[in-house]
C-alpha cells in the first residue's frame, strides 16, 4: 500500500489535470464557434483580443501534408504520449513533473478533438462581413461541414502586445507576438517550458545515474566471471 499510494496520487493529478484542460479547452471552442463570425476580433484591452479563426493545418499555417494526414499523426503522438505517462506516473517521478507533461498531454488531445469530429457536428463558420450575420451551430451528427479527421481547430486568444517601431529593421512596424491560439496551445507550451526549465537537468542526471549504473553493474559481472575462472 505505501509504495501504491504515491502512484494513485500521481494517477490522480494526472487525469485530473486532462480533463480540465479537455473541458475548458473545449467550452471556449464551442463557445466562440456558434457565438462569433469567422475572422471576428472582440477587443477585451487594446492588447487582448477574441479573434476566431480556423486552424487546418501545422503550426504557422502550414496546410502540406492535408488535414487528415496531420490528424492521423497527432493521434499517434497522443497515444505515444499517454504511453511515456503511464511509465513517468509508475515510476513515481515528481508531482510538477506529472503536471506538465499531463498539460502536454491534455492540449494535444484537444486539438485532436477538434479533427476528429468537429467537422461532423459544426456548420461551415461564414466569413465576417459577409451577408450571413449567423454564426455557425452544431447540427445531428454527420450533417456538418465535414468528414472524420477532417475538421479545423479553432483558435481564438491574440495578444498584440506592442508593434515594433518603424526605425527597427526588418521588424519595424510588425506587431510583436501575433499569433493566435487556444487553450490546448498554451497547455502544450507551458507544460513544454516548464520542463525544460525545472526539470532538464533533473532528468539528465537521472539518464546520466541509469548509464552509469548499467556500467557498473556490467564490470561486476566481468570482475565475477574473472573471478571465478
Amino acid at each position: 500500500m505505501n509504495v501504491k499510494h504515491p502512484i494513485l496520487c500521481r494517477a490522480l493529478l494526472s487525469a485530473a489535470t486532462i480533463l480540465t484542460v479537455l473541458i475548458v479547452d473545449q467550452w471556449s471552442k464551442i463557445l466562440v464557434k456558434t457565438s462569433m463570425l469567422l475572422h471576428e476580433k472582440i477587443e477585451i484591452t487594446n492588447w487582448f483580443y477574441i479573434c476566431f479563426i480556423e486552424n487546418r493545418g501545422m503550426a504557422f499555417g502550414m496546410d502540406f501534408i492535408g488535414t487528415m494526414f496531420l490528424s492521423l499523426f497527432r493521434i499517434v503522438a497522443v497515444g505515444v504520449f499517454c504511453w511515456l505517462l503511464v511509465r513517468i506516473i509508475k515510476k513515481s517521478l515528481p508531482m510538477g513533473f506529472i503536471f506538465c507533461f499531463s498539460l502536454i498531454v491534455s492540449g494535444a488531445a484537444g486539438n485532436i478533438i477538434d479533427n476528429c469530429f468537429y467537422g461532423l457536428i459544426f456548420e461551415e463558420s461564414p466569413n465576417y462581413g459577409w451577408f450571413c450575420d449567423t454564426p455557425a451551430q452544431m447540427v445531428a451528427w454527420g450533417e456538418g461541414y465535414g468528414s472524420f479527421l477532417s475538421g479545423k481547430v479553432v483558435d481564438m486568444f491574440y495578444f498584440p502586445l506592442f508593434t515594433w517601431p518603424d526605425w527597427m529593421p526588418l521588424l519595424g512596424g510588425q506587431v510583436f507576438f501575433n499569433a493566435i491560439f487556444n487553450v490546448a496551445d498554451a497547455a502544450i507550451s507551458c507544460g513544454a517550458v516548464a520542463l525544460l526549465l525545472f526539470y532538464y537537468k533533473r532528468l539528465n542526471s537521472q539518464l546520466f545515474s541509469k548509464q552509469q549504473s548499467n556500467e557498473e553493474n556490467v564490470l561486476n559481472s566481468n570482475d565475477k566471471e574473472h573471478d571465478e575462472a
